[in-house]
This record gives C-alpha cells, sequence and structure tokens, in this order.
C-alpha cells in the first residue's frame, strides 16, 4: 500500500486513498512537476494467488485498451508503471460523483435529464463499438458514470471491456452486475455485442428514471409507468426494447437508439392519440378552447405574479443579510423558486467570493442547483454572462488542490474552461465580456494541453499565440480588482520563466518579453493590496523580477 505523502516514480505524490476494491486501491496524486492531479490505481502482485494474476493482467489489458482511446467521455491513461510487486495505473482524476451517490440521495432523476444523460451514453457507446476493433463495455450502470461539475458524464472502470471478435460465440461467463447484465452475459449463452450494452443501457435509464433499482425486489423491470404514470409512453417503450431478453429485439446500435430517444415523443400513445383528437375535433373544441385559454392565462398570471413576488423576496431577504451563510440560505431559496433564471446565481457567486476563496463545498453546492436545469438555462440570454461569472470564480478564487506548499493556478485554470467556453458559445460577440472570455477560455485550454503537447513533441506553434492571449488580457484588466490583476501578472512572469526559450523558438522576440515584463512591474507596483492574500501574491511576483530577468538571459543568449 501506498504511504500518503510518498512519491511514486519521482513526480506522483500520494495525497489520500479516495478508493479501494478487492484487489486494487485508488489515490488522487499530484504530479509535482506538472503541478496537476491525476488518480493513481495501485495493483499489489501476488502471485501465489491465480484470481490475483487474472486480475492483474485484466487491469494491465484495461489499462493499454483506454489508452487507445480518445473521446470526452473517457478518462485518459496518461502512465504505467510496473514494479516487482506492485502495478500503478496513472489516469485522469474525474471530480463529480457516480450517478448512484445521486440516486441513493435524491430518487428519481427527471425524465428530461435522464434523456439527456442516456444520449451522452449512447454517442460514447457508439464510440466504442465503431473503434477497430469493436469494444463492448459490459458493465454499463449507474455506479460507473460520473456527472461531473460541469453536468458532463464520464463512463469509468473497464474492467470487463472486450475487443469483440467474430465467430466467439461463447465469450462470457458470468461477467456483469446482476440487475444490470444482459442475459447473454451469463453461463455462456451467446457473444456479448453493442446489443449487451443496449440492454445494460436500459436497465440504467430504467433504474434513472424510477430510482428502482434492479439488482433489489421486486427484480422484475416493470414499465416505468407503473411506478410514475407521468412518465412518457414513448421512453417507456425505448427502455422496453432495449431490454428485450432476444438480442434480436433490441435496438441493433447505439446510434439507432440515439435516433429513437432523439424522437421519443413521436411514440408515446398519448402524443398520437391527442394529435388524432386534434384532427378529429378542431372545429368542436376550438371555442372551449379560446375559453380554456383566458381562464389559463389569468391564472397562470397570477401564478407567475405570486413566483416572481416570492423570488424578489429572497433576492431582497439575501441582500439585506448580514452574514454570508444567511445570504447564501436565501438565496439557494431563490434559486428553488426560479431555477432557470440567473439573478439568484450571479449574486450568490459574489458571496462565494467575498472571503476570496471558492470551496469545494461551494462548488459542489452550486453546481446541485444548477446541473438539472443546465438545458434550460443554455435558453436564457443571461447565461453567458453567469457562465463568464462562475469562470471567473473559479480562475481566482477556486480552492480546490491547493497546499501551503503549492499554488492550484494551473488546476483553477483548466477548471474554469467549461464555463468560459459556455460564455462564448451561448454569448454574442457585442457583449462587453466577450473577447475577454475567449482569452480567459484559450488559456485555460493552453495550460490544459500544452503537457501532453510536449511529451508528443507537438507543441511547436502553440506558445505564441498564448503569449498573445497574456498581453491582451493584461491590456483589459485596467480596472479589475486587485486580486485579478495580481493573478495575472503572476501567471505572466510564471509563463516567462517556464516557456522563455519556446517563446523564443515560436519566434516571440526578446525585446517583446522584456517590455511586457516591465508593464507587469509596473502595474504590480502600483497595485495597493488591502488583504493578506493579495499581499502574498504581491509580494510573490515582485521576489521573482530578477530570477524572470535571468531567465530571459539564458533563453535569448546566443
Amino acid at each position: 500500500m501506498a504511504a500518503i505523502g510518498s512519491v511514486v516514480e519521482g513526480k506522483y505524490e500520494i495525497l489520500k486513498l479516495i478508493g479501494q476494491g478487492g484487489m486494487s486501491k485508488v489515490y488522487l496524486a499530484m504530479d509535482k512537476r506538472l503541478n496537476k492531479q491525476w488518480a493513481v490505481k495501485e495493483i499489489e502482485k501476488t502471485y501465489s494467488e491465480k484470481n490475483n494474476q487474472i486480475f492483474i493482467q485484466s487491469a494491465i489489458d484495461e489499462a493499454n485498451m483506454i489508452k487507445k482511446l480518445d473521446h470526452p467521455s473517457l478518462p485518459r491513461i496518461v502512465d504505467i508503471i510496473e514494479y516487482v510487486d506492485v502495478i500503478y495505473v496513472i489516469m485522469d482524476y474525474i471530480e463529480g460523483e457516480p450517478l448512484n451517490r445521486i440516486l441513493e440521495e435524491y430518487g428519481a432523476q427527471p425524465q428530461d435529464l435522464v434523456i439527456e444523460w442516456a444520449k451522452q451514453l449512447c454517442e460514447v457507446l457508439d464510440y466504442l463499438h465503431t473503434c477497430d476493433p469493436p469494444i463492448i463495455y459490459r458493465d454499463m450502470k449507474p455506479a460507473n458514470v460520473m456527472l461531473r461539475p460541469d453536468g458532463n458524464l464520464k463512463l469509468i472502470d473497464f474492467g470487463i471491456a472486450r475487443e469483440y471478435k467474430e465467430q466467439n460465440l461463447a465469450d462470457t461467463v458470468s461477467l456483469g452486475t446482476k440487475g444490470y447484465a444482459a442475459p447473454e452475459q451469463f453461463g455462456g449463452k451467446g457473444q456479448t455485442d453493442a446489443r449487451t450494452d443496449v440492454y445494460c443501457l436500459g436497465v440504467t435509464l430504467y433504474h434513472l428514471v424510477t430510482g428502482q433499482n434492479p439488482s433489489e425486489p421486486p427484480y422484475e423491470l416493470y414499465p416505468i409507468r407503473h411506478w410514475n404514470p407521468h412518465l412518457s409512453g414513448g421512453l417507456e417503450k425505448i427502455i422496453q426494447k432495449c431490454t428485450q431478453l432476444n438480442p434480436d429485439d433490441r435496438y441493433q446500435s447505439c446510434a439507432e437508439l440515439l435516433y429513437a430517444l432523439n424522437h421519443y415523443e413521436e411514440a408515446d400513445d398519448h402524443y398520437r392519440a391527442k394529435q388524432k383528437a386534434r384532427l378529429r375535433n378542431f372545429s368542436l373544441v376550438s371555442g372551449a378552447c379560446v375559453l380554456f385559454l383566458l381562464v389559463g392565462i389569468m391564472g397562470q398570471v397570477m401564478s407567475v405574479q405570486k413566483t416572481n413576488d416570492d423570488y424578489m423576496t429572497k433576492l431582497e431577504n439575501a441582500r439585506a443579510a448580514g452574514a454570508d451563510t444567511n445570504k447564501v440560505d436565501n438565496y439557494l431559496k431563490a434559486i428553488d423558486i426560479k431555477p432557470t433564471e440567473t439573478k439568484a446565481y450571479e449574486e450568490l457567486v459574489e458571496v462565494y467570493k467575498n472571503n476570496a476563496s471558492f470551496s469545494v463545498e461551494e462548488e459542489e453546492e452550486l453546481t446541485k442547483k444548477m446541473g438539472p436545469h443546465l438545458m434550460d438555462l443554455y435558453e436564457n440570454p443571461a447565461y453567458a454572462n453567469l457562465a463568464f461569472e462562475i469562470g471567473k470564480a473559479y480562475w481566482y478564487y477556486y480552492d480546490y488542490g491547493k497546499s501551503e506548499t503549492s499554488d492550484n493556478q494551473t488546476t483553477r485554470m483548466i477548471s474554469s474552461v467549461k464555463w468560459f467556453d459556455d460564455a462564448v458559445r451561448y454569448g454574442s460577440k457585442d457583449i462587453d465580456f466577450y473577447k475577454m472570455a475567449v482569452i480567459y477560455r484559450d488559456i485555460g485550454r493552453f495550460n490544459q494541453d500544452i503537457n501532453i503537447l510536449v511529451e508528443e513533441a507537438s507543441d511547436k506553434g502553440k506558445y505564441k499565440p498564448y503569449w498573445e492571449n497574456i498581453k491582451d488580457l493584461i491590456k483589459l484588466i485596467d480596472d479589475e480588482s486587485e486580486i485579478v490583476q495580481l493573478e495575472l501578472y503572476r501567471l505572466t512572469m510564471y509563463s516567462v520563466e517556464q516557456y522563455a526559450r519556446k517563446f523564443k523558438s515560436d519566434g516571440i522576440t526578446e525585446s517583446d518579453i522584456r517590455s511586457v515584463v516591465e508593464a507587469v512591474k509596473k502595474g504590480t507596483n502600483n497595485v495597493e493590496v488591502s488583504t493578506d492574500k493579495t499581499i502574498a501574491i504581491k509580494n510573490e511576483v515582485v521576489d521573482r523580477f530578477d530570477l524572470i530577468s535571468l531567465e530571459i538571459d539564458k533563453a535569448y543568449r546566443n
């Protein structure tokens, strides 16, 4: 067992144990060279046990399989380190919660959200099935799907995935999770293929939308409307087709299933009946519709007015509260009243930043409120501004991974990328913050990708646009707060120290770099600091002035 604080291969410092199975443990580790967090799976070798030897080979096969894959919904394997008595697999650390915990805490999930999740899972399974050779996942279940803070899903645990081989007619013996696994996964009843994953996904959707665990009594997949009559008949038909015992009766591919999910309403019995009734009775009911519409509008107006009043009351209570905890409580209640309005979210984020720290607990609190409503928030014209403010909260204040000896600036920048990308995607080019959002996003992406590009020797040409982005951002922050200015000055000095030679090779002149450094020196000295945090950052930047000058000399020396 790796000791907390120990360092693997001279660079992966073990921070804490985050997971444990029968023959393996998973740790959170910090890459001391890249200032990036990874998950480290530790597999102990016990050659006297046959099962352990099988497990070790399975884990190595899993790692080598994932190394070949490239999809945003799949984790990356970046290193496999083998010693005499132990193997370490270095992979992406995925923040978030598995869907089974969300089910345990909140029960059945909203139908529209489950359908969006289903589409994401269809896409990643279809990617696996169209690899050469195809990969059959075989263990789809809520526990193996991580919901990230940005609302996207990651598929984890490839322990029983396999590459599809034609004519391998009995490839599986009791592999899979009871309740979720397809019949062909047990007892050698035939070969598993893409339709096996269709079955497992169907059962997973059943669990998510009903809250009924198929591994527990009554051990039977009833139609979903047995549990909730308000669910869609179209979705019910889709899940029933996915979970047919005979693979020939299921959807034959995840692409076919994805098409059905995109048109699930058209398969709803009620939907079809209503369409026919409207055609038959339009002239008869038109007068009644007008009457009901007027009554409904009046009722809706009254309901909307009350909702708006309640919402504004909570906002005013939050603004008037003295303690931050009371402000947060009122903002959260306002969000519950109108979860697709952005004002309460924006003011909540400002409260989170009051102590110059955006904590992991606050992040979880915010994303749990936003997650179920993201699809609707995307439609709100004010969402781009909200995303921009959340991106800045991550960039400047996120405290995940920070310690007394290590700043988490890279983690903060990478964590903000999704939100700045949303600000760009859902905003228009004529809004004030659009250009700044693009720059923040691109700088974050650079720090997210550059280490992998360096390892692949494909980083040439990436440094010049990064440098231009930093210069552009410096020009835009004159009116920003002290912490915003100082964090950017620190990033600039760090970048020169780290990449001076790379800047030179990408055609950036020494005079250009020195002029920016001089501007940073002047700007740093002019910043009036008022908190312990900004005092520390300013001192750190000032202390590096001489070192930066030496690094420039080294880089541009003939």
